[in-house]
């Protein structure tokens, strides 16, 4: 197997490092992107920023309306336990001054 691998890589020629002469450069008009290239991607750069401040925004306001939500909950939550409270105590004072022990039937 180690002979043969050997005997592939001494097939395979490796490539000069030298271009041949016939080599010419391109133009550089086909090498660079010119002033099209640039306008599509600045374009593309000032559309990135405004839409990374759009979402900021958007992400800033549902923040706001979560936490109004939460605080308005809260205030609900307390308030019907207010309500609660204030029911059972009147239930409980209603009950106290409602009980006559010469209306026990169990005699």
């Amino acid at each position: 197997m180690h002979a043969a691998s050997a005997l592939i890589w001494a097939a395979v020629t490796t490539p000069d490092p030298m271009p041949s002469p016939s080599w010419t450069a391109p133009p550089p008009e086909l090498v660079t992107p010119g002033p099209a290239g640039f306008i599509v991607i600045a374009l593309l750069a000032v559309a990135l920023v405004f839409l990374a401040a759009d979402m900021l925004r958007r992400v800033r306001r549902a923040r706001y309306r979560d936490e109004a939500n939460a605080t308005l909950d809260a205030e609900q939550a307390a308030a019907e336990a207010a309500a609660q409270g204030d029911a059972a105590a009147e239930a409980s004072a209603v009950d106290d001054q409602d009980i006559d022990p010469a209306d026990d039937d169990r005699k």
